[in-house]
């Protein structure tokens, strides 16, 4: 018995030792992340923060504003943006080169509103014809799909009609914006669509248009918190996290 108390105790000891360690070590984590990946680091986050103690503090945005922020002159521990944005503040020295890290990458998808009739997306031609019969489509001007969207529509021969009927879109609001009937169809990297009412996913971009978007981290080159920035980034890309990224429609790219 005397074992198993003094056994215990160490137990004890060990945890309230653990714990203070964890204390004394734990950092306040600024992120600036693309609003594509909160779906996903709204359950990965917690789980970070519950095993090691460090808070996130992280804000959202399209990345093109976050792009501008950091060659602002921003402070922040990690950045997660598309591959080229981060590969371009690398080389501008904002970005540590060493910590760039492939975290994963999502295909654009087009959201109607819940209820609404579902024509078919799943091959070129339909999709183009569905596009030519909206009455109205919502995106955000600066968001990862925008380029490549103008791009699209020209090789479908539509760019102009499409212009006439493209309503820009609140950063993070496309998906809201179809359940609020400000667009009739939304398209929307599909990582960034999170649940609520009013709106769903139609389906993604058939095979032969599709077009992904691949998220990278990396960790600021004048990061306060730049060791603990780096075990975030690793918890990112660990196999524990992976089938939370698929769920939220992000296929890692380790």
């Amino acid at each position: 018995m005397r074992t198993k108390s003094l056994a215990a105790a160490a137990t004890v000891g060990f945890m309230i030792l653990l714990a203070h360690g964890l204390a004394a070590e734990a950092a306040e984590i600024k992120v600036l992340s693309a609003a594509a990946m909160r779906p996903a680091l709204n359950e990965l986050g917690p789980r970070l923060e519950c095993e090691t103690g460090h808070k996130l503090v992280i804000q959202y945005d399209v990345v093109g504003v976050l792009k501008r922020q950091i060659e602002g002159g921003e402070r922040f521990d990690v950045a997660i943006l598309t591959t080229s944005f981060i590969d371009d503040l690398a080389k501008q020295g904002k970005i540590a080169a060493d910590t760039r890290a492939n975290i994963a990458r999502s295909g654009i998808g087009v959201v109607v509103r819940a209820g609404a009739p579902k024509p078919d997306i799943k091959s070129a031609d339909a999709f183009k014809r569905v596009m030519v019969n909206a009455k109205s489509i919502g995106y955000s001007r600066e968001g990862a799909t925008a380029m490549y969207l103008a791009s699209l529509f020209e090789r479908l021969g539509i760019a102009e009609q499409m212009k006439a009927k493209t309503k820009y879109m609140q950063p993070g609001r496309a998906a809201q914006s179809v359940a609020d009937g400000e667009a009739e169809l939304g398209l929307v990297v599909i990582s960034a669509i999170e649940p609520g009412p009013g709106a769903e996913l139609l389906g993604p971009l058939p095979a032969e248009l599709q077009h992904y978007v691949g998220y990278t981290g990396g960790i600021g080159a004048d990061a306060k918190e730049a060791k603990a920035g780096k075990a975030f980034s690793e918890f990112l890309r660990a196999p524990a996290a992976v089938p939370v990224l698929k769920a939220k429609g992000l296929e890692p790219t380790l």
